[in-house]
């Protein structure tokens, strides 16, 4: 379980179907629904702020959530938070992608099936509608998501959702073996795969 910190009174929620690594940090107003994931490295600061996950939201590694005081940051149902991003106080639609190192700034607002590409800066306040593919330095929709985008995006979220179920069941500490034994398994092979390779 994840380190979990109450402040001013306030203890995070975290509902018993989701996993929070051990080296995730929630503080205060943190409310996470079912089936959600949380990786190794995020901090969940409800300390000014409330944060909420609604069910199935993954949050990858070294992500932060943090928020002005009295501000609410809302990840929606299947809401997907790639390694390194940052939420700021801002609304994550249902079943949206924030790529990796994006930033989402104050009361930005993120539509359903919108995909935030890696290293973009959503600017405060900046409000795009669903299925809006976002990029850039400050953010601008290109054009719009495709259903085979929202399919790919799906499946990778349906991945985080298993990987889930598969560290409360099977995750713990562990020793390091010092050479590779024979007959080395693999893991799980999932549905996702790089999205570019499924247009060779």
């Amino acid at each position: 379980m994840a380190k979990v910190y109450e402040i001013n009174g306030i203890t995070p929620v975290i509902d018993p179907t989701t996993f929070a690594h051990p080296d995730a940090v929630l503080i205060g107003d943190v409310i996470v629904g079912p089936n959600c994931y949380i990786a190794p490295g995020a901090v969940l600061r409800g300390d000014f702020g409330r944060l909420t996950l609604e069910a199935g939201v993954n949050i990858q590694d070294n992500c932060i959530l943090h928020g002005f005081p009295g501000t609410d940051t809302l990840v929606e149902e299947d809401g997907h938070i790639g390694h390194g991003a940052i939420l700021h106080g801002c609304r994550i639609g249902r079943n949206a992608l924030v790529g990796m190192n994006a930033v989402v700034n104050d009361d930005a607002q993120i539509g359903a099936e919108s995909i935030v590409a890696a290293m973009a800066f959503v600017r405060a306040g900046a409000s795009f509608p669903e299925r809006s593919l976002i990029a850039g330095i400050p953010a601008k929709i290109l054009r719009e998501v495709s259903e085979d985008e929202v399919k790919w995006k799906s499946s990778g979220t349906r991945d985080y959702q298993t990987l889930t179920q598969r560290s409360l069941d099977t995750m713990k500490a562990a020793t390091p073996l010092s050479k590779v034994e024979p007959d080395r398994g693999r893991m799980p092979v999932g549905e996702a795969q790089p999205f570019h390779v499924g247009k060779r």
